[in-house]
């Protein structure tokens, strides 16, 4: 399994990783206030690096709605 470069959003590192002929996110808070992420909501085998990336931005875009929905309960 090979890694690339880290990339930062919201928050979380996302490290695109190579996986057979594909490629899997996993990201990782980057403050101690920020949620975890389970990494089945990362389950993503994409054929690009890229579409990797934005799968794993777009779970933590709905993670953290979530969170906000919930504070504001």
């Amino acid at each position: 399994m090979a890694t690339t470069e880290t990339q930062q959003y919201r928050g979380y590192n996302i490290v695109p990783m190579r996986q057979w002929e594909r490629w899997c996110p996993e990201a990782y808070p980057t403050r101690s206030d920020l949620p975890f992420i389970a990494q089945p909501t990362l389950d993503t085998l994409a054929p690009r690096k890229q579409s990797a990336v934005a799968a794993a931005k777009r779970g933590i875009d709905r993670l953290l709605a979530s969170v906000d929905r919930s504070s504001c309960e």
